[in-house]
């Protein structure tokens, strides 16, 4: 296939680092609706030609709700698996008091970084960025799609993160985005589409920037290529979306447990266990009485925050995880 043309100007790559989270707002499952401003940063002034919003924006500045009191408390009853709960339409589970756990698929959303490991803490985040109702919309009705595979919804997932074109993917995973994205929603990720950067734009464009933001926008664009390319595997982006080794400790990283809950706004506990960025282990706490009896955790509206920022946030699933 030809490289993706440019249709509009390129978009900033790790806006994560440039804005934060002002507000608690509870829709979207209580995570979504935030506001948003922007903040001096460290890093040197971005091109103009990256300036705008990125695809997926949550960051460790957006992971407000870890609470400190509960680190190391696991709760005084047995647990009980989270998928016996009711069902919401969107795949998200109807609270009842108890404690509750689940083997969910998770999904990378930040290619060009580590994933989990090292005993780093994961916080609750909301879903932020310019294709959040995309990524949302993917992950909720994914979970009525048991037929499509994981993989194929990864591959989705890192096309929409690498601002890859739609149309220029397989004849596989256009029939899967067509069956997990309304067609209108398709058409506005195929505007915000970029092309695949040569060498030399490359050092144009990320010259001057720091190690891991340069690493990242590398990336995105190899992916763009590998999406466009004919015979291109799922461990061949995997490659390139999730870096291999000893994560260094990222700009902006938090010291915190990874057996410390986060309270959701709703007014229940979530707790976070990676097992790799394909896999993580849920942890609901719902206390008698508590606020959170009777609300509805939706996996697709939150991410799993690293508290390492040269780690791999992670989006929740409401789809039980099966090893391939």
């Amino acid at each position: 296939m030809k490289p993706i043309k440019v249709l509009m100007p390129m978009l900033l790559v790790l806006s994560g680092t440039l804005m934060v989270t002002t507000s608690a707002d509870a829709q979207l499952g209580g995570l979504g609706g935030t506001v948003v401003r922007n903040l001096p940063v460290k890093t040197p002034k971005v091109p103009d030609l990256l300036s705008g919003p990125a695809p997926i924006s949550t960051s460790i500045k957006d992971a407000i709700w870890g609470d400190a009191s509960t680190d190391g408390y696991t709760p005084p009853v047995g647990a009980l698996d989270l998928t016996t709960l009711p069902r919401t339409a969107q795949g998200g589970f109807v609270l009842a008091p108890g404690y509750y756990k689940m083997h969910a698929q998770s999904y990378c959303l930040h290619a060009g970084t580590y994933g989990p490991g090292g005993g780093d803490g994961y916080l609750l985040g909301p879903v932020k960025g310019s294709a959040k109702v995309a990524v949302t919309t993917i992950l909720q009705n994914s979970v009525a799609h048991p037929e499509i595979a994981q993989r194929d919804i990864q591959l989705l997932l890192w096309a929409i993160v690498a601002r890859a074109k739609f149309e220029d993917l397989d004849t596989r995973l256009k029939g899967v985005a067509a069956v997990l994205l309304p067609k209108k929603m398709l058409l506005s990720l195929n505007r915000s589409a970029l092309s695949v950067l040569t060498n030399a734009q490359l050092n144009s464009v990320t010259g001057g920037m720091p190690g891991p933001v340069r690493t990242v926008i590398e990336a995105e664009s190899r992916i763009r290529g590998l999406m466009s390319t004919p015979g291109s595997s799922y461990a061949d982006i995997e490659r390139v979306a999730v870096l291999g080794g000893v994560a260094p400790r990222g700009e902006g990283s938090i010291d915190v447990p990874a057996t410390r809950w986060s309270k959701h706004p709703d007014g229940y506990w979530v707790r976070y266990k990676p097992n790799g960025y394909s896999n993580t282990w849920v942890e609901i706490w719902v206390p008698k009485g508590s606020q959170g009896v009777g609300k509805v955790y939706d996996p697709g509206t939150a991410i799993a925050v690293p508290v390492n920022t040269s780690r791999q946030r992670l989006a929740q699933s409401g789809r039980v995880y099966a090893a391939h």
